[in-house]
């Protein structure tokens, strides 16, 4: 059985980090979302204006932690994490639209609570999956490129055996594992790098997990890794 494990490369960049991850098991993300999805993201859209609370979008805490966190290791040019692309997207009245049941799911929980989350097909991973710093050169066809790139040197990843998974920690999945209407097993992750926020992360998850169980089907192991924790079972 593969396992997914936050290495020591990761934990010396971010030692306070943690790391929520839900697995979902058995689910049916066929079909566009129900009502109740789509309320929830369409809420949460709206929710998620109490993030921008300084006239400076960069300033704002749940932006300028992650800011600060991708001064830490090799980036590629103006990346962003994922959380400042759909904060962005809130700022300009740009609304985070439905792309397929899960997916809306866990970018509703992203926004409510103003953590980074992505998802992937668990199916799809070659091998374990890693988080840390790779030595460069992991394959990667990005959501939305017509080219495959590489891993920097010194970039943060998640990767398995064929190559990156997720690339510049958590900016942009790769098209190889993403979730799609016919994905069974999937493999979320949220990461936190503010102890202080505990709370906020365990509440996404949580919500992560109701949605999915009640409206997908799915059977639903909830964690979160730390240093002295850092792996599970897939």
């Amino acid at each position: 059985m593969s396992k997914f494990l936050a290495d020591a490369s990761f934990w010396e960049l971010f030692p306070q980090a943690q790391l929520g991850v839900v697995l979902l098991k058995g689910i049916d993300n066929s079909g566009e979302s129900v009502r109740d999805i789509k309320v929830l993201l369409s809420r949460s859209n709206a929710d998620a204006e109490k993030f921008l609370v300084k006239n400076v979008f960069s300033e704002n805490p749940v932006i300028a932690i992650w800011r600060d966190a991708y001064r830490k290791f090799k980036t590629k040019k103006g990346v962003r994490c994922s959380i400042e692309a759909l904060l962005k997207r809130v700022e300009k009245q740009n609304p985070v639209s439905y792309i397929n049941p899960l997916v809306d799911i866990y970018n509703a929980a992203s926004l409510q609570f103003g953590l980074p989350c992505g998802a992937e097909d668990s199916d799809a991973f070659d091998g374990d999956l890693i988080l840390g710093v790779t030595k460069g050169g992991d394959d990667f066809f990005a959501l939305g490129d017509e080219e495959h790139s590489q891993t920097l040197e010194g970039e943060l990843c998640y990767r398995d055996n064929k190559g990156a998974v997720c690339r510049c920690f958590n900016w942009r999945d790769g098209q190889r594992t993403m979730i799609t209407e016919n994905t069974k097993n999937a493999f979320i992750i949220m990461e936190n790098l503010d102890p202080a926020r505990l709370e906020d992360l365990k509440a996404a998850l949580a919500l992560i997990g109701e949605y999915a169980q009640k409206y997908l089907g799915a059977a639903v192991t909830t964690e979160i890794l730390t240093q002295a924790n850092p792996s599970i079972e897939l």
